[in-house]
């Protein structure tokens, strides 16, 4: 397996992982193994990184060196995802937000806040959609009015308050 992703590896020196990067917006190239592994841990991100590398090909150390790559890179996380409502969050909310001038420094504002769990630049009626988690109706009003509103550029909120969570997943996959 080791001898493929070295062979499919570019001979010619302007074809850098640097240069592949800005071809493609700097995300990092994903070789077949990288993909594999990735969906290991979206089936488990507990699984041993011996039994990812029976999967894989590969030994356990280079899982393991795989996996501290793809988390240095930004490729993935590895985190306990967790029903909100069963660890003192009783309120979540999606927020539409439409923007005035710059998106992007509206949205690096709404990233900063603790409470915004979910930021992302939209083509459509919103420029922005928020993901909210709080711990209840006045702590999700004092969030979207005193902090949301607050951020210069925002010109308006339209929140979707979530009556029941019904799927929440992260298998989607690779491609």
């Amino acid at each position: 397996m080791h001898s493929e992703f070295v062979a499919s590896r570019s001979a010619d020196p302007r074809d850098s992982r640097e240069s592949r990067e800005s071809r493609n917006g700097g995300t990092p190239h994903l070789d077949a193994v990288s993909l594999a592994i990735i969906e290991q841990l979206q089936e488990d991100g507990r699984r041993p990184y011996a039994a990812i590398g029976k999967a894989v090909g590969l030994s356990e150390a280079a899982v393991r060196q795989r996996v501290q790559k793809l988390l240095d890179q930004g490729v993935m996380q590895i985190v306990a995802v967790t029903d909100p409502l069963t660890v003192g969050f009783r309120r979540q909310a999606m927020v539409g937000v439409h923007v005035e001038g710059d998106v992007e420094s509206v949205a690096d504002a709404l990233t900063a806040m603790s409470e915004c769990e979910y930021v992302v630049m939209t083509a459509g009626s919103f420029d922005l959609m928020v993901e909210i988690v709080c711990e209840d109706d006045d702590h999700l009003l004092e969030v979207i009015n005193k902090h949301m509103r607050a951020i210069p550029g925002v010109r308006s909120t339209e929140s979707f308050v979530y009556l029941k969570l019904k799927k929440q997943t992260y298998m989607w996959g690779t491609r």
